[in-house]
């Protein structure tokens, strides 16, 4: 089992939702829920990722429904851990009359891509002396706008519908109705004892004469050991050492596979939607999508660490979800590869401690961000490089995206931060979509494949010219976040890693140095000091963090490198779950949670370190994405 954290816990019931960091992860790999340290349910979609939640109150404390087990008893000490190598969370309570656990987790009973439980389950077990609790199920759909018809089917069996949701609530924990839309229970639990609750997503048409069938005990039991199963089984493919001073790569390298959608590949950036960037709490988005960027990051940090099959799947959803027009390219998808999350507000909820507004769908979607092309076409240079080439028909869906580059790279854009203001010159944006006809280039040259690449080579060399002209503020010496203007930007830590200029180019230094005098707070980076017209504030920018002790450790700098990493770190909660940023006044995880950006960037930051520690211990760093060639032969088709 993982390590452990203790707390004590009054035994009061809190007034408003617990810090971002007290909640944990669980996960079927179709759907996700949040679980609080004192163990509430307290946000949980089914049975997609992106589907309305059942359980929401992390939006709005008092309407959106909740799912909470909690003891009873006095003095109560609370730690968890994920058991090994499993998305299943067991909760510790220590009292004084004696202990039990908790599990929870979304059932997954097969090893295949598209079979899902649609289940969460919560299974209290006694391990000493005898521990009470007290158990409410509050469900709420819509986003807590529609109370669910709530109907005891037979005894101890519950069916509640309402709109397009229906649930199925079972298990021996003795449940009764309290009121007219929820349903409670107090229990003892002794030394061997087990109880249970189950809540099964259904389609509502479905349960018009109850559930087709209703788990036992047993069968309830063996659920928990498939689930357990599933996740080792899968994890064995993980091949890195992540032991001494990175113990976190294995964990994160679940996270991700926990924020895969498996019948289709995607990888969400976050299962939340609109908690908050900062203490303001209007910078609040819809994360539960796939970003085109993602997937170059995915694919790197996943192939490194011995997952190519899950990275496979993430570039053919990305290819799937793309290809066929790049006039129509788009910089975020659905889970199931969907083009259109229209974004909108729920004035009903209260948001997150009062945060609003609550956001639905994210209109950066038809937003303009040229780096998506860059990051596509890193995708086809990584797999280039480990010996698949693209069919003929994806072949020439690169050749009109790249063609798409050069008529339009002259255009302002709203970067990969997807800035809500004025669109604007991005150094980033522009070396990414240098790097797209570079990475081009040099397939098409590899592979001899027909290719207008002396036109892609003439606009290669005019936007080097640009960035150096108009992104380069000579004065300085430093690479800047737009054109003419002086702000910085931590996006440019990622210039060297496309191979637009070396790592310990003195451009490329001075720019490193005076982003961190310019955007390091307490340790961590900022992730731009320009305007960007949105009110409030917002925390520090944990995957900037990361990116910068990366580019560090390529600059062998490596004291600094370690130190950057290190503080970046000590962000994660108790159980190695990063958030998206940090406050670091008030020392609290902020934004969408977990955030696989950050994991991502976690994983090329530890890589990174440990390429380093190789070659300081005269090993030969493996550097496979940067400088391995293709041994010869047949190359294996990527698209066909």
């Amino acid at each position: 089992m993982n390590a452990t954290t203790s707390e004590p816990d009054n035994g009061s019931q809190p007034r408003q939702a617990p810090p971002v960091g007290d909640y944990a992860l669980i996960s079927d790999c179709h759907a996700a829920a949040l679980v609080s340290r004192g163990g509430s349910i307290d946000w949980c979609c089914m049975p997609r990722f992106d589907s309305e939640p059942c359980f929401g109150r992390l939006l709005d404390w008092q309407g959106a429904g909740h799912c909470s087990i909690a003891s009873t008893n006095a003095g109560v000490r609370i730690s968890r851990q994920y058991l090994d190598d499993t998305m299943v969370l067991s909760t510790r309570f220590d009292t004084a009359t004696g202990s039990a656990q908790v599990f929870d987790l979304l059932v997954l009973k097969e090893t295949g891509r598209t079979f899902s439980g649609r289940q969460l389950l919560r299974i209290v077990e006694g391990l000493e002396g005898n521990v009470d609790f007290h158990v409410e199920v509050q469900p709420r759909f819509d986003f807590g706008d529609v109370r669910p018809w709530l109907r005891e089917d037979q005894p101890g069996v519950f069916v509640a519908v309402g709109g397009a949701h229906g649930l199925v609530i079972c298990g021996d924990m003795g449940l009764e109705r309290e009121g007219k839309y929820s349903l409670s229970s107090d229990f003892r639990v002794g030394s061997g004892q087990r109880r249970r609750l189950s809540v099964q997503f259904s389609h509502p048409e479905l349960l018009d004469n109850g559930p087709d069938q209703v788990p036992d005990a047993q069968q309830l039991d063996q659920s928990l050991e498939q689930t357990g199963y599933w996740w080792r089984h899968w994890c064995r493919r993980i091949n890195i050492d992540d032991t001494g001073s990175f113990p976190g790569i294995r964990r994160s390298v679940i996270t991700l596979k926990a924020l895969s959608y498996l019948p289709t590949g995607a990888i969400i950036a976050a299962p939340s939607t609109s908690l908050p960037e900062g203490l303001s709490g209007t910078r609040n988005w819809d994360y539960r999508f796939s970003w085109v960027r993602d997937a170059a990051f995915t694919a790197r940090a996943l192939v490194e660490v011995g997952c190519e099959d899950d990275a496979y799947q993430f570039r053919r959803f990305i290819e799937r979800s793309s290809a066929g027009s790049a006039a129509q390219f788009r910089t975020l998808y659905g889970v199931d590869g969907g083009r259109r999350q229209e974004e909108f507000e729920l004035v009903h909820l209260e948001g997150y401690r009062g945060a609003s507004p609550v956001r639905v769908g994210n209109r950066a979607a038809r937003q303009i961000q040229l780096d998506v092309f860059g990051e596509t076409l890193e995708l086809s240079w990584l797999w280039h490089r480990r010996g698949y080439a693209p069919s003929q028909s994806y072949w020439q869906f690169l050749v009109n995206l790249l063609n798409r580059v050069c008529a339009h790279w002259q255009e302002p854009d709203h970067s990969i931060w997807e800035v809500r203001g004025a669109r604007r010159h991005f150094v980033h944006s522009k070396v990414m979509c240098w790097s797209a006809l570079n990475r081009g280039i040099h397939i098409a040259e590899e592979l001899g494949r027909e290719a207008p690449v002396e036109q892609w080579q003439r606009s290669c060399e005019d936007i080097r010219a640009a960035v150096e002209e108009h992104g380069y503020d000579r004065e300085r010496g430093i690479f800047v976040q737009s054109f003419e203007e002086p702000y910085l930007d931590a996006a440019l830590l990622r210039m060297s890693c496309v191979d637009f200029i070396d790592h310990q180019d003195e451009r490329m230094l001075r720019t490193t140095d005076a982003i961190r005098a310019a955007l390091e707070v307490d340790g961590l980076l900022h992730r731009y000091d320009a305007p960007d017209g949105l009110p409030g504030q917002e925390g520090a920018f944990l995957p900037c963090s990361f990116w910068l002790a990366e580019c560090l450790a390529f600059q062998q700098r490596r004291s600094e490198a370690r130190s950057v990493f290190e503080r970046a770190v000590r962000t994660a909660n108790d159980l190695g779950l990063f958030s998206e940023e940090y406050d670091t006044r008030r020392q609290l995880l902020w934004g969408n949670f977990p955030q696989a950006l950050t994991h991502l960037s976690y994983i090329t930051a530890a890589l990174a370190l440990q390429r380093l520690r190789a070659i300081d211990n005269g090993h030969e760093a493996d550097e496979v994405f940067r400088t391995a060639s293709v041994t010869s032969g047949t190359r294996r088709p990527y698209h066909e």
